[in-house]
C-alpha cells in the first residue's frame, strides 16, 4: 500500500504541475491579448493603421511558446546555452560541398530565368546580378525554401516578451504598416523564427526602407514575385553604398613577411600598396587596373589556417545585408560561380572551429586586459580578435596565425 499511495501521491503532484502551466500560460495569454489592444494599437494607428487592418492583422493569432529567447512576464531570463550560429562556425562547414553546388547550380537556372529583371535591377542600381542571386540563394534558396511563421504570431510574441522585447515591438508595427499599405494581406505575410519576411528577409523596419516594385503592378511582393525579389535585394544593397563598377574581392597569396594583423577594415590602404607587399591573385592574374587605386583590405577569416582575400568596400555593403565575413565571402564566391564557372578557393580550410564560444569568450576577456580590441567578448573570433590574437602571438614572439585554437585558449590568459 505505501507503493499505491507514493504512486497517487506522484500522479497527483504531476497532474497539478501540468494544471498550473496550463493556468499560467492562459494567464500570460490574456496579458497578451490586453498589451495588444492597450499597447500596440495606439501606436499602429498613430502610423496610420486602420482598426480593420489591425483585427486582421491579429484574427487568430496567439504567443508561440516554441521560439526561442522568451521572457514570460514575472520570469528572469536563462542563461544562454552555447549557440553554434552558421555564420560563426567553422569555415569549411559554412561553405560544404551541398551548399556551394546547390546554390550555384540553381542559381545558373534563375540567372537564366530572370535575366531581364536582374539586367533591369544592375542597370538601375548597379549591383551585378550574379551578387543579387548569391544573397537570393542564400536566403532562401531563391524562394524554394518553406518560409512558414506567420509574422505577426512571430513579432507579437518576441515584441510581448523576448530579450529584445523593444525591437521586435518596433518591428511589429513597421509590419501593421506593410500590411496596411496593401502589399501582402496579413495571413500571406510569412516570416521565419525571427520576423525575417519573405524571399529577401528582409526584417519589416528593412522592408519599409528598401522593399521595390520589379514588376510594375504598384506592390512590393517579396514573398510570391521573384523580379520584386530581385529589384528589392538590389535596391538594398545601391542605398548601402554598392559602388558600381568595383568588384567585391579578390582570393590572394599572402607572404609570410605581411602579417595576417594587418586585416580589418579599418586598416585599409590602396590594392597597388597591397600588391607592392607582396600580394598576389592566387589566380596569376594581376589585379585589374580599374582597382589598383581603389582602397582594398584584408581579408582573413580563418587566419593562416585558411584563404586569403583582398576585399573591396563592397564586401562590407553584404556584411549590412548580414553581419558575418563568412556569409559576405559566400555571397560573393557563389556569384562568381554562378557567371564565370569559377572553382573552390585555392586555400583550404583548416582544421578549425571545434572551440565553444565560451572558451573563445575567456580568451579575448584575457586579451581585454592586456589592452586589445577584441570587438567585445562575445565568442566570435571577428576580425578585431584574429588580429588580436596575431598580435599577441607577435609580442610572444610566436609568427603570427590569428585564429583561436586550443593551444592559445589554454596560453592567453
Amino acid at each position: 500500500m505505501p507503493f499505491l499511495r507514493a504512486l497517487c501521491l506522484t500522479l497527483l503532484f504531476a497532474t497539478s504541475g501540468t494544471v498550473t502551466v496550463a493556468q499560467d500560460k492562459a494567464r500570460i495569454e490574456q496579458q497578451f491579448q490586453g498589451w495588444l489592444e492597450q499597447t500596440i494599437w495606439p501606436r499602429a494607428r498613430a502610423k496610420g493603421v486602420s482598426r480593420a487592418t489591425f483585427d486582421a492583422a491579429f484574427d487568430g493569432v496567439r504567443l508561440n511558446w516554441k521560439l526561442p529567447d522568451l521572457v514570460p512576464p514575472g520570469s528572469k531570463p536563462r542563461t544562454p546555452k552555447t549557440q553554434r550560429q552558421a555564420e560563426f562556425g567553422a569555415p569549411a562547414k559554412y561553405f560544404n560541398r551541398g551548399s556551394l553546388d546547390g546554390a550555384t547550380s540553381v542559381g545558373r537556372q534563375m540567372m537564366k530565368r530572370h535575366a531581364s529583371a536582374l539586367q533591369q535591377t544592375e542597370k538601375r542600381t548597379g549591383v551585378p546580378g550574379r551578387i543579387i542571386l548569391g544573397i537570393w540563394g542564400r536566403e532562401s534558396g531563391y524562394g524554394r525554401v518553406a518560409i512558414k511563421h506567420d509574422a505577426f504570431e512571430v513579432l507579437g510574441t518576441k515584441g510581448f516578451m523576448s530579450t529584445r522585447a523593444d525591437y521586435f515591438t518596433q518591428e511589429l508595427i513597421a509590419a501593421l504598416q506593410i500590411a496596411q499599405a496593401g502589399h501582402v494581406r496579413p495571413r500571406g505575410m510569412k516570416s521565419s523564427w525571427a520576423g525575417a519576411l519573405g524571399q529577401p528577409q528582409f526584417m519589416p523596419s528593412n522592408f519599409l526602407g528598401y522593399a521595390a516594385d520589379g514588376n510594375g503592378d504598384g506592390r512590393a511582393d517579396i514573398w510570391e514575385s521573384e523580379a520584386d525579389t530581385i529589384a528589392s535585394i538590389g535596391h538594398y544593397l545601391a542605398r548601402h553604398g554598392w559602388q558600381k563598377g568595383r568588384d567585391w574581392g579578390f582570393e590572394v597569396r599572402v607572404p609570410a613577411a605581411v602579417s595576417c594583423a594587418f586585416e580589418g577594415p579599418d586598416q585599409g590602404r590602396r590594392i597597388s600598396d597591397w600588391a607592392a607587399m607582396g600580394i598576389t591573385r592566387v589566380s596569376g592574374k594581376p589585379f585589374p587596373a580599374h582597382e589598383l587605386k581603389g582602397q582594398g583590405y584584408l581579408l582573413m577569416p580563418a587566419g593562416r589556417h585558411g584563404p586569403a582575400f583582398i576585399v573591396t568596400p563592397n564586401f562590407y555593403v553584404l556584411k549590412d545585408y548580414n553581419m558575418s565575413d563568412l556569409y559576405a565571402l559566400f555571397v560573393g564566391h557563389v556569384g562568381d560561380r554562378i557567371q564565370y564557372g569559377s572553382g573552390d578557393f585555392s586555400a583550404g580550410w583548416g582544421n578549425v572551429g571545434h572551440l565553444y564560444r565560451s572558451d573563445i569568450a575567456k580568451m579575448q576577456r584575457a586579451l581585454e586586459k592586456q589592452g586589445h580590441d577584441v570587438g567585445g567578448a562575445d565568442g566570435l573570433p571577428g576580425f578585431k580578435t584574429r588580429r588580436s590574437i596575431g598580435r599577441w602571438q607577435e609580442a610572444q614572439g610566436q609568427n603570427p596565425t590569428c585564429f583561436p585554437t586550443t593551444t592559445l585558449v589554454k596560453a592567453i590568459r
